[in-house]
């Protein structure tokens, strides 16, 4: 039986949270928008989901848009907060999920210039350079809470302060913080915030953008005007009613995860460092959940491959990016070597992980660097 260790990929559906979305796959099967019975009752189930999202992050329920992801929801704010300006510039951190950097790059098409804020060597977007692109008149700005690879978290409310007084929309996603730490919108001097279910035990297919009530966001998706006239297209109750319990279960979790999770990858990286492994970001705060590493000389496709075939599920990057050879753009931009870069392999906790999964782990790990390091003599 595999272990899974790949989490900040995506999460198993948590038991609680299937339960309370069978009833909208069977029975309940109303539009969210009709006026009879079944409409009502979902457009409740919505409305109810709503609240559970905005308790988590301590908003009022009208602040959170639902989408189909994280994706749409990164997409929606830069494009449509765009959208209600005048072209300028748009200054995004080097280390930023494909789903920010993309649009912000394609605005470059309607007059924008793109910037890319730089980070250190730990993964830490560079002060100075936030300083820098906003003495050049940066109207957008977007910087992760927490790196999905690495899993550094980055001092985002203070970032956020110096684009508010700079007067720049400042956006953050925290798809990877969410469930793992505190995320509380109105701590982070943000104007938005991108939010996902299916990283937090919840099912694919739902999000959320988090906005400030003043903020002017235009529709990406026009249809039938449901939230708000923001993103037209029939409610997926089901996913949105699992969103909102996996919200639930997070909050009621959070407290005793993080501690649980932040051991168990200290043990792991104890463990780790015997075996020679470079670990990435080792030196800032990361996600308690969440080890970036690499064995020097050793490819990391070739390592989540052979764990694999031992048993164990490791991702070895960005999983949305996972098909790319190339090297880690975000170790990249951190400096790391691009030799090493491609060796970099994560190991992504989650919520059913044991000590004795990742004692296990660790001996899989061994003997595999141990047999590759072998051949890797053989064929020098």
């Amino acid at each position: 039986m595999h272990v899974y260790f790949d989490h900040n990929a995506t999460t198993p559906l948590d038991g609680r949270v299937l339960e309370a979305m069978l009833p909208y796959l069977r029975e309940q099967c109303g539009n969210a928008s009709s006026r009879h019975e079944y409409g009502t009752v979902a457009r409740k189930a919505v409305e109810d989901a709503r609240e559970q999202v905005a308790a988590l992050v301590g908003v009022q329920p009208v602040q959170v848009i639902f989408t189909s992801g994280g994706s749409e929801a990164n997409n929606l704010f830069i494009r449509g907060v765009a959208a209600g300006m005048n072209p300028g510039q748009v200054a995004v951190s080097a280390i930023e999920h494909p789903c920010v950097t993309a649009p912000a790059q394609d605005l470059a098409r309607q007059g924008w210039t793109f910037r890319k804020l730089r980070v250190n060597l730990d993964g830490l977007v560079d002060a100075a350079d936030v300083d820098a692109a906003l003495a050049e008149k940066t109207a957008l700005m977007s910087v992760m809470l927490a790196n999905n690879e690495t899993g550094v978290i980055q001092d985002v409310a203070a970032i956020g302060e110096r684009a508010r007084r700079a007067g720049a929309v400042m956006h953050t996603d925290a798809v990877q913080a969410l469930g793992k730490i505190p995320v509380e919108f109105p701590a982070l001097n943000v104007q938005a915030m991108t939010l996902s279910a299916h990283k937090i035990c919840g099912p694919k297919g739902a999000g959320a953008l988090v906005v400030d009530k003043r903020l002017d966001l235009r529709a990406l998706l026009a249809g039938g005007g449901q939230e708000r006239g923001l993103r037209g297209g029939t409610e997926n109750v089901p996913a949105i009613v699992g969103f909102g319990a996996a919200c639930e279960l997070a909050a009621s979790r959070l407290a005793e995860l993080g501690p649980r999770l932040a051991a168990l990858r200290d043990r792991f990286e104890r463990g780790l460092a015997g075996l020679g492994g470079v670990i990435f970001g080792a030196a800032v705060p990361r996600l308690p959940n969440t080890s970036y590493f690499a064995f020097a000389g050793i490819h990391g496709e070739t390592l989540v491959i052979e764990l694999d075939k031992a048993g164990y599920a490791v991702g070895s990057g960005a999983a949305c990016s996972s098909a790319s050879t190339a090297p880690s753009g975000t170790l990249l931009a951190m400096g790391v070597e691009p030799e090493l870069a491609r060796g970099a392999v994560r190991f992504s906790l989650g919520a059913a992980n044991t000590a004795e999964q990742v004692d296990g782990f660790l001996a899989a790990l061994a003997a595999v660097v141990q047999r590759l390091r072998r051949l890797t003599a053989v064929a020098v």
